[in-house]
């Protein structure tokens, strides 16, 4: 495996593309690559301790081993749940896609995998005039796309490939995720569907974690209980042909 620089993004919010990205980054840090992670904003944010703490950043921080400060790792956090240019709107504190873009230029330099996270989907307004698209695309990021797997998801996933491609961003693949352990027609048809219509790698489904959201919340850290169900997840996963 080389170093990838990865973008992870959904097709739309509630995906559980922190879940796939914890299975990632817990899968590097396993196999000793000492993967780096980025999440630039964070909404939603609940308070503790006095500041706004970014749960999803914090989930990543520890899947990864990375031990850098969460607020290197989410410079950018606010709690309205909200696209980060409108909550920003209404709290102040605008993300910087220049010093964003700063910011991974430096860890694309450092030994290892990159992943960063973004907010919602590929078209989320970042900051004024600006869309996570175009963080992916100035940062030289190679897209990977989470998306549910159950009925809905083709036009959404084919939409995600179609906004990429236009925009000239490269899609190493789609992780569908079976969020409600659905076995039905659609949930079986699905897979080899999302390949056939949008002409993408399908990395594999990444299988019903129950409560595994809350188990994350408790700890992901190496040898965690959430870790260890997250590192199994992540071998039914190619991950592998990230680079």
């Amino acid at each position: 495996m080389g170093n990838p620089a990865i973008f992870l993004t959904g097709t739309g919010t509630g995906v559980g593309k922190t879940v796939v990205g914890c299975a990632l980054v817990s899968l590097w840090a396993s196999n000793g690559l000492k993967p780096r992670v980025l999440k630039p904003v964070e909404s939603g944010c609940g308070q503790k301790d006095g500041f706004l703490y970014p749960v999803d950043a914090v989930a990543l921080k520890q899947a990864a081993g990375d031990e850098r400060p969460v607020d290197v790792i989410c410079p950018y956090r606010y709690a309205l749940p909200m696209a980060p240019a409108h909550a920003a709107e209404e709290e102040g504190n605008p993300p910087d896609i220049d010093h964003i873009e700063e910011i991974v230029s430096e860890l694309k330099k450092q030994p290892g995998p990159l992943l960063v996270e973004g907010a919602g989907g590929l078209l989320v307004p970042l900051a004024r005039g600006v869309l996570m698209s175009d963080l992916v695309k100035r940062c030289d990021l190679t897209l990977l796309i989470v998306a549910p797997l159950g009925l809905g998801t083709l036009n959404d996933t084919q939409l995600t490939v179609r906004a990429a491609r236009a925009e000239g961003i490269s899609v190493a693949g789609v992780v569908l995720n079976n969020l409600t352990g659905d076995d039905s027609p659609a949930a079986r048809r699905n897979p080899s569907a999302i390949e056939e219509l949008s002409g993408t790698r399908l990395l594999g489904v990444f299988p019903h974690l129950p409560e595994i959201e809350a188990k994350i919340r408790g700890g992901v850290g190496a040898g965690s209980q959430a870790a260890e169900r997250l590192l199994e997840a992540a071998g039914r996963i190619d991950f592998s042909s990230l680079g």
